[in-house]
């Protein structure tokens, strides 16, 4: 880690303690497991490291993961719990039916980490890990995770509303500030973790074909890019919507790798999902100055990406006596108490792009 970005984290925390923020009000800490379970960030690391052999979209579905997770009701693994007699899983609401993946990865953690240590992990802080890990070992900075989530014993279920891949600027933007994130510089940085992983046709099409009924494509997407988009996903005929599923990279650069492409991209008009493209297209926007920044100068996205992502993982996290520590991430140890402690919104259970 950068000594100045080691600067700027360590100022975060310093902040956020003397000014009752965040990272105090969450009780989290880099050390929390420092005693209890030593080798999780390890263990973690290798089980991923060697998912990373088999399938290097691995790193992308883990971020979309926490992001997911986080954004419906705070960072408290309610994404990785499985339908039951009480749990409406939101693994089959619309954000996120057969798109996010990664659960068999998080089942091989969490047992590698109840084996060792058991009853002391918790599944948010798993994702939370995994996520920073994906980032560095996909060539994107490092930084120390504060830890010490709890499990929820509640899913978001089918009913969940996430920044999607349509949203005009100022609806991401509206989306970012409901859950408690900035408008700017948390909304530019935490997009561009677009700068790896895929996204399918259905996300994009419309931009191809009938950009808000118009029957044209979208005037802020490139003219050459466009036309190798609709080779790749042409329109649907005789009832065949596998199309829908095709895969593209979300850059089509370094596609699998974490830099600063995705802010160029968007200054070539080559951004992927309207979402993308909305930060760089919007007239006036203040985020344009951000990407202008951030495509320029890799470093400054980095640190401000390492500060979001910080930001975003203590979203209202369980801590304390709150929530469980789940043997297995697909289902509560016990079922839900009568009375739930923490309050729910439907604005709050904020199809997505990140």
């Amino acid at each position: 880690m950068s000594s100045l970005l080691h600067s700027l984290l360590a100022a975060l925390f310093c902040a956020a303690f003397l000014q009752g923020g965040f990272y105090a009000q969450a009780q989290l800490t880099p050390d929390f497991y420092s005693q209890s379970c030593p080798n999780v960030t390890n263990i973690i690391s290798d089980i991923l490291v060697d998912a990373f052999t088999s399938d290097i979209r691995i790193g992308a579905s883990f971020i979309r993961l926490h992001f997911h997770d986080c954004f419906v009701n705070g960072c408290d693994g309610s994404l990785l719990l499985d339908n039951s007699a009480t749990i409406v899983s939101e693994k089959e609401a619309r954000p996120n039916n057969n798109s996010v993946r990664g659960f068999d990865v998080v089942d091989r953690m969490k047992a590698a980490l109840e084996s060792i240590c058991p009853g002391v992990v918790s599944c948010a802080d798993i994702l939370t890990i995994a996520s920073e890990r994906s980032v560095f070992l996909s060539g994107g900075p490092e930084w120390e995770v504060p830890l010490g989530r709890r499990d929820s014993l509640l899913s978001g279920g089918l009913n969940i509303v996430l920044p999607a891949f349509f949203d005009p600027l100022d609806e991401l933007k509206r989306k970012f500030v409901l859950v408690g994130l900035n408008n700017n510089t948390d909304l530019v940085a935490l997009s561009g973790a677009h700068t790896f992983g895929r996204a399918q046709c259905f996300t994009f099409i419309e931009r191809l074909y009938n950009f808000n009924g118009t029957g044209e494509s979208d005037p802020t997407l490139d003219a050459t890019f466009a036309r190798t988009l609709r080779r790749l996903c042409p329109i649907p005929t005789d009832g065949n919507t596998t199309v829908f599923t095709i895969l593209t990279n979300l850059d089509q650069n370094t596609t699998d790798a974490f830099d600063n492409r995705y802010f160029t991209n968007l200054q070539s008009n080559r951004g992927l999902l309207q979402s993308d493209q909305e930060l760089f297209s919007t007239p006036g926007a203040d985020t344009i100055e951000i990407v202008n920044n951030f495509a320029s100068n890799q470093t400054a996205f980095f640190e401000s990406f390492v500060v979001s992502m910080i930001r975003m993982g203590n979203l209202r996290p369980l801590t304390g006596n709150e929530g469980e520590i789940r043997s297995n991430c697909r289902v509560v140890n016990a079922p839900p108490p009568a009375t739930i402690t923490r309050s729910s919104s439907n604005e709050l259970n904020l199809v997505s792009s990140i």
